[in-house]
């Protein structure tokens, strides 16, 4: 037996009486739709006294999914902005500094702002997009250093130095005081 009732504090609550049902349980569905699944032997009574004393458990499973829901949106809005903006930047900075690339990846790193493989595909952090335009940049100039020099050599860090206008050090740290934060 499936059933609708409206809790003071939680609103809406289907409860669910069903054979199958071996104990009070409660579930809450992404939408925040609060869901009281409870065996036949027990009273809806009974269910809702459960529910009473586990209101609180309930309003921070709703809390947590709001969060992520709020968390998804907000990659989502930093994708479409490193879209529409990191494909024209690095190749503005190609050209500027002559340095080419095979193809460029966009994806959600939490790990590293950029990296480059040994065949020269950059890939970029969407999260690059929280950074102000003179850091990107910069993590955008140290990846396509990297198309000469794959490593961190002496040589790799002159190259990135000469690049920012000897400015690598000061970048870098600057750059450390951001994190990934997804």
């Amino acid at each position: 037996m499936i059933t609708t009732v409206e809790h003071p504090r939680l609103g809406e609550v289907v409860l669910s009486q069903s054979r199958r049902a071996r104990r009070i349980s409660i579930s809450v569905r992404g939408t925040g739709c609060v869901r009281l699944s409870f065996p036949c032997g027990v009273s809806a009574r009974r269910a809702m006294e459960f529910l009473e004393c586990k209101a609180g458990w309930v309003e921070a499973a709703r809390a947590r999914l709001a969060q992520r829901r709020a968390e998804k949106a907000r990659v989502e809005e930093l994708r479409r902005a490193a879209k529409a903006d990191l494909p024209d930047r690095i190749g503005r900075l190609s050209r500027i500094t002559g340095l080419k690339y095979n193809k460029l990846t966009i994806r959600a790193s939490r790990t590293k702002w950029g990296s480059c493989t040994g065949t020269n595909n950059i890939s970029l952090s969407l999260f690059l997009m929280t950074l102000p335009e003179h850091l990107r940049d910069f993590v955008i100039v140290h990846e396509l250093c990297h198309t000469v020099h794959h490593d961190h050599s002496p040589k790799f860090h002159a190259l990135v130095d000469r690049l920012v206008g000897g400015n690598e050090k000061a970048l870098n740290r600057e750059l450390k005081a951001f994190s990934i934060r997804g």
